[in-house]
């Protein structure tokens, strides 16, 4: 990989890790359409990294509270019931869905997943449930004329069922093309909650699972030494400053915005692949082969 490929893909995961568009899915076609070898999972794995630093900074304070409620509540009964404690437990109980999965599809997640044909279905797919769980969240939030709005839930009121639930949402990401924020934050306004607050847990959730990963992937290219160090840690740095700078303005526009543009570029981008590689103009295993 050269520096000014690091460069290009770091820019990208930091753009589309937040959004939900997929930052899986935009490296392996940015990679495609280059020309160049397919980034691969671990340096997807690893320049997330980057990106979850960014969320850690940005949730600085929310993730203290977490953090020191839920630690002193392993000892102290009566804490069990605040809300930083209970998040903390809901975030290790979302966690467990990818982590399972993860580690059990390890294989396919780094082979079959990454056909171009299925990351462009599931472009398409998952924006088409973006779209109606969108349009759900508005019609609720605004009412209609025969109908009074309808109070959406907070935070608050995530209970272990929903918890489960928001997991298996993020891990149906591992398949490149879902887009772990599209799924965790669909799934919440399908349950009711607000956008603000489906997003919130979708990134505080995506913590454990992302370092995780990154740490995972980190030791075992390590071993195997099949990372290109220098530009992957460059894109990694790259990724958390771009990845800083989208999060804080992603949390503001969905306060006030529909998710229909992404919607529309999911559906629009899924259909080029799909026309790309039924002309044979590009192949689904585009760049596969080497680094």
């Amino acid at each position: 990989m050269s520096w000014f490929e690091s460069l290009i893909l770091g820019l990208v995961q930091g753009l589309t890790e937040f959004l939900p568009v997929s930052s899986s899915a935009h490296l392996r076609l940015t990679a495609a359409f280059s020309g160049w070898h397919d980034p691969g999972a671990a340096f997807t794995a690893i320049t997330q990294i980057g990106t979850e630093a960014a969320v850690l900074i940005y949730f600085r304070k929310d993730i203290g509270r977490i953090i020191s409620a839920w630690t002193r509540s392993l000892a102290n009964k009566e804490l069990r019931g605040d809300p930083d404690a209970r998040m903390g437990w809901l975030v290790i109980i979302g966690s467990i869905p990818i982590g399972v999965l993860g580690l059990t599809l390890k294989d396919q997640i780094e082979g079959p997943f990454r056909d171009l044909r299925i990351t462009a279905t599931m472009l398409i797919v998952v924006g088409v449930i973006i779209g109606v769980a969108d349009r759900m969240a508005a019609r609720d939030e605004k009412g209609g004329r025969h109908r009074a709005p309808r109070r959406r839930k907070e935070l608050e009121n995530l209970s272990v069922r929903d918890g489960l639930i928001y997991g298996l949402c993020q891990a149906a990401a591992l398949v490149p093309g879902v887009s772990r924020s599209g799924a965790t934050i669909s799934g919440g306004l399908f349950m009711g909650y607000r956008r603000e607050a489906a997003a919130r847990y979708s990134f505080l959730l995506a913590i454990p699972a992302v370092l995780a990963s990154g740490l995972f992937e980190l030791n075992d290219a390590m071993e195997n030494d099949h990372v290109s160090w220098g530009p992957t840690l460059f894109a990694t740095v790259i990724a958390f400053a771009t990845g800083y700078v989208v999060i804080a303005w992603f949390m503001k526009f969905i306060s006030t915005k529909s998710f229909m543009p992404f919607v529309y570029y999911r559906i629009g981008l899924g259909m080029v692949v799909i026309v790309l590689v039924s002309m044979g103009a590009l192949s689904p295993h585009a760049g596969e082969s080497g680094g």
